[in-house]
C-alpha cells in the first residue's frame, strides 16, 4: 500500500506558477554569484539606457538656458561613456545569463536521465514516448528562456524601479509616488494578471505538444500496419485533429499576448500623461522649476523598459513554466520500484511465488502495461482497480523448463516482471533460493536474468554490436555459437557484412521473426542462470520454433528457465505447465 500512498500523492499534488519559479531558481544555487553578477550589469546597463535619454534633456534645457547645472562639454561627455557602457555591460549582462542558462540545461538534462533511470523500467515501459521526448527536448530548451531573460529581468526591474522612483521623487515627493505606482502596475499587476489568464492553456499547450509528439513516433512505428490495412486517411485525420487543437491553444496564447501588449502600450502612456499632467501643475505651484518636470516626464516615459520586458516576459512564461511544471514533475516522482543496494548478491535456487497480488491502480500505469494484461485490466475498470494477479502461488525450481500458459490478459508477462522486480507486488511475497526478493540487490537480481520480451528492440548498429548488448566483451565464437542456438547464424551469413552487418533504425530492415531470434541469441549469449522468455517465438516459423526449443533444451542444465506462451504447441518441452 506503500507504493499506492506515493502514486496518490504525486497525482493529487498541484503546483502553482509561482510555486514552478521557485522550484527553478532552486537550481541556480551553484551560480549564484554569476547570476548576481549579470544582474549588477543588467541593472547598470538599463539606467545607463534611461538616463542618456535624461542627459539628452538636460542638453536641451542648457542649450534652451533653463539649465545651468552642468556644463554642455560634461553632458555630451557623460553621453559618450553612458552610450558606451550600456553597450558593453548590455553585452556582458547577456553573455553572463546565456552562460548560467547553459550550463543549468545540461544540469537539468544530467539529473532528467538520472530521474529516469530511477524510475525505469516501469515509467519506460509505456505508450507515452513522445511525452517524454517532449520534455527531453523541447521542454528543457524552453527553459533556457527563463534562465536566460526571466529571472535577471525580473531582478533587473524591480532594482531600476527603486532607483527611478528615488530620481523622480527627489524631485518631487508626489511624482515619486506615481511613478511607483506605474511601475507596479506594469511590472507586476499586467504580468500576474496575463499569468493567470494564460496558464491553463499554456499547460495545455504543452502537454497537447507531447501528444501530438506521441502520436507521429505512432505513425512512424506502425508505418507498415497503417499502409497495410490502409489506414492513412484515418491516422492522418487523427494527427490533423491533434495539430489543429494545438494551432487553437497557440491562438488564443497569440491573442492574450496581443492584449497583454496593448495594455501595457496603454498605460505606459497614461503614465506619461498623468506624469506631464501633475508635474505641470506642481510646477505652476512653484513646488518644481519647469526644468525639473520636463526631466520628471522624461524619466517617467524613459525609465519603463525593464518592467515593460517584464510584462512581455509573462506571454513566454506560458510555455516556459508550463514546460518547467513538467520537468519538475518528472523530477519529483516517485519511483514504483525503488533499487535495493546493500544486500545479498546471492541470487540462485528455485523460484517461488506465494500468495501474490497485484493491480495496476490508474489508467496512465494501465497504459504502461503491455498488452498482456489490457483485457484484464478493462475489466476491472469499473471497479477503479485492474487486478491482475490475485492469491497467485507456484514454485519454479532448477534445471527445468517451467511453461507457463494461458490467453491474453491473463498475467503472465506482469508475472514476469514482478519477478525482475519491474514492479511491486501488493501482497504476498517472491523469492530466490529461499531469499525474498527484496534482501537482493537489484543489480544482481536482474543481471543474474536473461529476459527476451515479446518485442526485441534493435539499435541502429551492426549485428555484432547488437548481440553485444548482452555481453560486451564477447568474442566472435561466442557470438556464433549464441546465434547458432538461436537459429540465425545462416541468416546473418547470408547477410552482405555478415556480423557486421549494420540494422536500420528500429530493426526495419529484418522481419519480425529475425528481430526475436537475434533477441533470443542474445539471452543465449548473455548465460545467465535465470531465462524468461515471454512469447519467444510468436513470430517466427515452426522450423525455426523447433530448433530454438530444442537448444532450450540443452541449456537448461544449471538453469531454470521459464516459457510464457499461449500456443500449446511451445508447451511440448515444458517439464511442467502452469495454466494461468
Amino acid at each position: 500500500m506503500q507504493r499506492m500512498d506515493k502514486k496518490k500523492e504525486r497525482k493529487n499534488g498541484s503546483r502553482s506558477a509561482f510555486a514552478v519559479m521557485l522550484g527553478l531558481i532552486g537550481m541556480i544555487k551553484p551560480l549564484l554569484g554569476i547570476m548576481c553578477v549579470a544582474i549588477l550589469m543588467g541593472c547598470a546597463g538599463n539606467l545607463a539606457a534611461t538616463f542618456l535619454t535624461i542627459l539628452g534633456g538636460y542638453a536641451l534645457l542648457t542649450v534652451a538656458g533653463l539649465y545651468e547645472g552642468m556644463e554642455l562639454s560634461v553632458i555630451f561627455t557623460l553621453l559618450i561613456v553612458f552610450a558606451v557602457a550600456r553597450g558593453i555591460l548590455r553585452y556582458a549582462e547577456q553573455a553572463s545569463n546565456h552562460y548560467i542558462a547553459f550550463k543549468l540545461l545540461a544540469r537539468i538534462r544530467h539529473r532528467v536521465f538520472a530521474a529516469l533511470r530511477a524510475l525505469a523500467p516501469a515509467k519506460l515501459d509505456g505508450s507515452r514516448k513522445g511525452n517524454l521526448i517532449s520534455i527531453i527536448t523541447s521542454d528543457i530548451e524552453l527553459l533556457e528562456v527563463f534562465y536566460a531573460h526571466t529571472i535577471s529581468p525580473i531582478a533587473i526591474a524591480v532594482i531600476t524601479s527603486v532607483i527611478m522612483t528615488v530620481f523622480i521623487g527627489n524631485l518631487h515627493p508626489a511624482l515619486g509616488a506615481l511613478a511607483l505606482v506605474f511601475y507596479v502596475m506594469v511590472g507586476l499587476v499586467i504580468p500576474v494578471i496575463n499569468g493567470r489568464r494564460g496558464s491553463a492553456s499554456g499547460q495545455e499547450y504543452r502537454d497537447s505538444f507531447g501528444a501530438l509528439n506521441t502520436c507521429v513516433l505512432d505513425n512512424l512505428y506502425g508505418l507498415e500496419e497503417i499502409l497495410q490495412y490502409g489506414r492513412q486517411e484515418k491516422r492522418m485525420t487523427q494527427m490533423a485533429e491533434q495539430t489543429s487543437h494545438l494551432e487553437q491553444i497557440s491562438g488564443q496564447l497569440k491573442r492574450q499576448e496581443t492584449a497583454q501588449r496593448v495594455t501595457t502600450d496603454g498605460v505606459i502612456l497614461l503614465a506619461g500623461v498623468l506624469m506631464a499632467a501633475a508635474s505641470s501643475q506642481l510646477a505652476a505651484a512653484g513646488a518644481l522649476t519647469g526644468a525639473q518636470a520636463l526631466i520628471a516626464v522624461i524619466a517617467m516615459v524613459s525609465s519603463f523598459g525593464p518592467t515593460a520586458a517584464l510584462s512581455a516576459l509573462s506571454n513566454n512564461l506560458h510555455h516556459t513554466l508550463a514546460s518547467g511544471n513538467r520537468v519538475l514533475d518528472l523530477l519529483e516522482e516517485k519511483p514504483l520500484v525503488y533499487d535495493i543496494d546493500g544486500k545479498a548478491d546471492a541470487c540462485k535456487g528455485d523460484i517461488r511465488c506465494g500468495n501474490v497480488n497485484f493491480a495496476y491502480h490508474d489508467k496512465e500505469t494501465e497504459g504502461q502495461l503491455g498488452k498482456d494484461m489490457q483485457e484484464k485490466a478493462n475489466m476491472a475498470e469499473s471497479a477503479g482497480d485492474a487486478e491482475i494477479l490475485s492469491d497467485f502461488s507456484a514454485q519454479f525450481a532448477k534445471n527445468s523448463i517451467h511453461g507457463i500458459l494461458g490467453k491474453s490478459g491473463c498475467g503472465k508477462s506482469t508475472l514476469l516482471k514482478l519477478l525482475m522486480r519491474f514492479y511491486e507486488t501488493e501482497h504476498g511475497e517472491i523469492s530466490y533460493g529461499g531469499k525474498e526478493i527484496g534482501e537482493i540487490n537489484t543489480t544482481a537480481l536482474r543481471g543474474n536474468i536473461s529476459y527476451v520480451t515479446q518485442e526485441t528492440f534493435l539499435f541502429h548498429d551492426t549485428i555484432e554490436n547488437n548481440l553485444k548488448v548482452a555481453k560486451a566483451d564477447a568474442t566472435r565464437e561466442e557470438l556464433i555459437a549464441a546465434a547458432k542456438k538461436a537459429s540465425i547464424h545462416d541468416f546473418i551469413m547470408t547477410l552482405p557484412d555478415g556480423y557486421e552487418t549494420v540494422i536500420a533504425e528500429l530493426g526495419t530492415s529484418i522481419s519480425g521473426g529475425e528481430r526475436q531470434r537475434l533477441g533470443i541469441a542474445r539471452a543465449f549469449l548473455h548465460d545467465a542462470d535465470y531465462l524468461f522468455l515471454d512469447e519467444p517465438t510468436s513470430n517466427i516459423d515452426s522450423i525455426n520454433e523447433g530448433m530454438i526449443l530444442r537448444s532450450l533444451v540443452r541449456e537448461k542444465e544449471d538453469k531454470t528457465i521459464l516459457l510464457v506462451s499461449h500456443r500449446k504447441s511451445t508447451m511440448g518441452i515444458a517439464d511442467d505447465v502452469l495454466a494461468m
